[in-house]
C-alpha cells in the first residue's frame, strides 16, 4: 500500500462565534466523539511521560464498553516515556498517525513513521520517544490480557499499515477490506486492532450485531454509520464507541476512501462470574 495520511487532533480552542450544535452523543448503546470535541481543555497528563498529553477516547465503564481503554497520545519532540505502562498484565497496541517515534521494545529500537503499528504483550519492556521537529500523535489501545492455561502469550512485533496487504471481504470485489495485523485464527490474541477500508459507495450490507465491543477511529474519509437505530454522519477524526450487541452498518460517502482503526475483543470464553 502506498503512503497514506491519517487525521489526528491538534487541540486548540474554538472562538466565541462557534455554534454549540455538534454531532457528539452518548447513548445506552454507543457514543460518538466528533473530532471537534478534542480540545486542549480535555487533555490529561500521564505519570512518567515527559512533554506529553493525551485525549482519552474510551475507558471501561460498568454497563457499557468494559474491556479496553483508548488514548490519542501527543508527544513533543524529545518527549515520551521510559516507563509507559504502569499496570501489570496489560497489553497494548500503538498506531502512529503523525510525526516520528523511536520505539524500543525489549532492547531493540524501531523507527516509526505514520502508519507504524506495534503490538506490546503484557509485561513487555518498552519505551517511546518523539523524534523529528513536530509532535508525534498516536493511538494507544490498552486491554487487560486474559491469560488461559496452556495458551502462550504472543510475542511483541512492529509493522506498519504500508507493510500489510488488506484482505478483501468475500463477495465485495475488494470494495470492503480489512488490514489484519495478526492471524484471526491465532487464539493467543484476545484482541484485534485492524484497519477497515471502504471504497467510495461501499457498504456493510447488513446490521452487524455481535458480542464484541468496538472502538472505531476514522482515519480518513467520511461515511454514514448506523449505530443501534440511528444513522450518524462521521468523518476523519471522529471516534465511535460501541457496546456489545449494538447493531452497526455503514455507507461510505466518498469521494475518497473511508478508513478506520478498529478495536474488538475476541477469542476468549465468556466470563460467567
Amino acid at each position: 500500500m502506498t503512503d497514506r495520511t491519517y487525521h489526528a487532533p491538534h487541540g486548540g480552542h474554538p472562538d466565541q462565534t462557534q455554534l454549540l450544535t455538534d454531532r457528539a452523543m452518548f447513548t445506552e448503546a454507543y457514543a460518538v466523539i466528533p473530532r471537534g470535541t478534542m480540545r486542549d481543555i480535555v487533555t490529561s497528563r500521564l505519570p512518567f511521560w515527559d512533554d506529553t498529553r493525551v485525549w482519552v477516547l474510551a475507558r471501561p465503564l460498568s454497563g457499557f464498553a468494559e474491556t479496553f481503554s483508548q488514548y490519542i497520545v501527543e508527544v513533543a519532540p524529545g518527549g515520551g516515556s521510559d516507563r509507559p505502562e504502569t499496570e501489570s498484565g496489560v497489553e497494548g497496541v500503538l498506531f502512529l498517525m503523525e510525526g516520528t517515534l523511536t520505539l524500543t521494545v525489549e532492547g531493540e529500537e524501531h523507527e516509526l513513521t505514520p502508519g507504524g503499528y506495534a503490538f506490546l504483550p503484557p509485561e513487555c519492556e518498552w519505551t517511546v520517544r518523539g523524534t523529528g521537529d513536530e509532535p508525534a500523535r498516536f493511538h494507544w489501545i490498552r486491554k487487560a490480557y486474559e491469560y488461559v492455561q496452556g495458551v502462550e502469550v504472543p510475542e511483541p512485533f512492529v509493522t506498519s499499515d504500508q507493510e500489510v496487504a488488506p484482505t478483501p471481504m468475500p463477495g465485495t470485489d475488494g470494495r470492503w477490506a480489512t488490514t489484519r495485523f495478526v492471524d484471526p485464527d491465532d487464539v493467543r490474541y484476545d484482541m484485534h486492532v485492524t484497519i477497515v477500508t471502504f471504497e467510495p459507495g461501499a457498504v456493510i450490507p447488513f446490521a452487524e450485531t455481535h458480542v464484541m465491543e468496538h472502538g472505531l477511529y476514522v482515519l480518513e474519509g467520511k461515511a454514514v454509520y448506523r449505530l443501534n437505530q440511528d444513522w450518524v454522519e462521521v468523518e476523519a477524526g471522529d471516534f465511535m464507541w460501541l457496546r456489545a450487541f449494538c447493531p452497526q452498518a455503514c455507507y461510505a460517502g466518498g469521494p475518497g476512501r473511508f478508513r478506520y482503526l478498529l478495536y474488538k475483543d475476541v477469542n476468549r470464553q465468556m466470563k460467567l462470574r
